[in-house]
């Protein structure tokens, strides 16, 4: 069988730089997809945020310029190997030497070089890719640049590209001025196709258009973007090129996510010893000031807090959640008329909610193994890993079904018994009070009931390895 040789492009890849779940499939899946007959490498910029710890220990291999429409700008090509995986950093300090990753007055030039620059680095690194796979709209251009400008390089002329959506909602939407000025594109006629319209350029239009293959991050959501309530104005193209289009459920390290070797909980468990795990609720209501007991159900929340995520469901529902048995800590940053809603609260019913402003991976790890149930309830959701790591954990997800919720969690059935948590289907603050009453009243009256759905939950399998036999299937069909 010929070994398939893949490139990933991402925006940002754990272990490096993080500001959302691109990071973290970034940083899981190469390792996954990888064995005797594919291997994937991963390539990024190298922000000036990037840890000293791994950027002293880089290989510089070369440099070169990146044609970027009348521009040629200069760009260092650096290689690490962390674990088995591969990493090549693209460095150009006037693009990438900034206080964020994303949210600066000219993202439409930095990441139009950043897509540029891999097809650029393709001609001069020590590997030879058969697909680029690329991710979100920040290297949406690079299936269009390999298109119109890399077919006569005998490196690049064969390479097949998947583009993969995170999140359709952030598609790299910029003034049609670019086309030329800095894409090079004007008086390509297929390039009208990146015209979303008259006035502009979509980066992601781009991608949707001149990819191989086109993923999402769960069945459910592949479905949904089809449709004109999720899909953000690009449904009709994805209706067009629906096959091509599939979701591949994502994953998480369950390595990183592990009860039993995490460092830390206070109390390590696993699902042979689940009764284990109520010592670190004890542990989290002492440390937030919640009222400590062992039989109040500790339902939790770790998100942005964004509309996204459905917090007008919890902000609308707060005061009967205070009216009721059980205690909420919640954990995360965002838009300020939640954080102000939640601070109050907390600040009203003290031993019943624990707002905590900031995001601290150790801590949120300690609130998964904490709670009792734990809420989701997005308004949409491409794929969703807190779900996944709260059911790691044996912590019941209460989510609404949508996207990768729905593939993700079993709803819980009273007359079987089967299920790894809640689920509601409209976008509704009574139907999510509803499922807190049904978990409340398991809770409460039938204990080996709960038990059992911890145990379901807790024994679910959302490792990599699923999804990297999907993808490998995706790549070998294309070559």
């Amino acid at each position: 069988m010929k070994k398939i040789n893949i490139l990933f492009a991402a925006s940002e890849c754990t272990p490096f730089i993080k500001t959302g779940g691109l990071a973290d499939v970034a940083g899981s899946l190469p390792a996954a997809v990888d064995t005797a007959n594919y291997e994937m490498r991963v390539i990024m910029p190298k922000y000036s945020a990037l840890p000293k710890k791994y950027t002293d220990r880089m290989e510089f291999l070369c440099n070169f310029d990146v044609p970027l429409g009348w521009r040629r700008q200069y760009c260092g090509l650096f290689k690490l190997k962390v674990g088995k995986v591969v990493y090549y950093f693209l460095d150009n300090e006037y693009y990438f030497k900034r206080n964020a990753l994303y949210g600066e007055f000219d993202d439409g030039e930095r990441f139009a070089f950043f897509s540029k620059a891999i097809c650029e680095a393709i001609l001069h690194m020590d590997f030879e890719p058969d697909i680029l796979h690329c991710n979100d709209w920040h290297t949406a251009l690079a299936p269009v640049f390999l298109r119109e400008f890399y077919r006569e390089p005998e490196k690049t002329r064969d390479i097949k590209t998947v583009f993969t959506i995170h999140n359709i909602k952030f598609q790299g939407m910029f003034s049609e001025a670019i086309l030329g000025d800095i894409l090079g594109l004007d008086g390509i006629p297929a390039a009208s196709q990146l015209l979303s319209d008259k006035d502009t350029v979509n980066f992601m239009l781009g991608a949707l258009c001149y990819a191989d293959r086109i993923t999402t991050v769960s069945p459910g959501y592949a479905d949904e973007i089809c449709t004109e309530y999720y899909g953000e104005g690009l449904d009709p193209v994805l209706r067009r090129r629906r096959s091509i289009l599939s979701g591949i459920l994502n994953g998480i390290d369950t390595k990183v996510y592990d009860p039993g070797k995490d460092k830390a909980l206070a109390v390590n468990y696993t699902s042979l010893c689940l009764e284990k795990k109520a010592g670190n609720k004890t542990a989290l209501q002492e440390e937030t000031g919640l009222r400590v007991s062992k039989d109040i159900p500790l339902f939790s929340l770790i998100s942005r807090l964004t509309e996204q995520k459905g917090l007008d469901l919890v902000t609308y529902i707060l005061p009967h959640i205070c009216d009721r048995e059980m205690q909420l800590v919640i954990l995360g940053v965002g838009d300020s008329k939640y954080e102000e809603a939640f601070r109050y609260y907390a600040n009203k019913y003290p031993e019943k909610i624990s707002f905590l402003q900031k995001f601290d991976e150790p801590l949120s790890h300690r609130i998964y193994a904490a709670s009792d149930a734990f809420l989701m309830p997005s308004r949409f959701e491409p794929c969703g890993l807190s779900q996944m790591m709260s059911m790691r954990y044996a912590t019941l997800p209460i989510v609404r079904e949508t996207g990768g919720l729905k593939d993700s969690v079993q709803a819980y059935n009273k007359y079987t018994g089967e299920g790894t948590g809640f689920s509601f289907a409209n976008f509704n603050a009574h139907e999510l009070l509803g499922e807190i009453d049904k978990a409340l009243d398991l809770w409460y009256n039938d204990k080996e009931g709960w038990r059992h759905l911890m145990k379901n939950a807790a024994e679910a399998d959302f490792s990599w390895k699923a999804s990297a036999k999907s993808y490998r299937e995706l790549y070998r069909g294309l070559i």
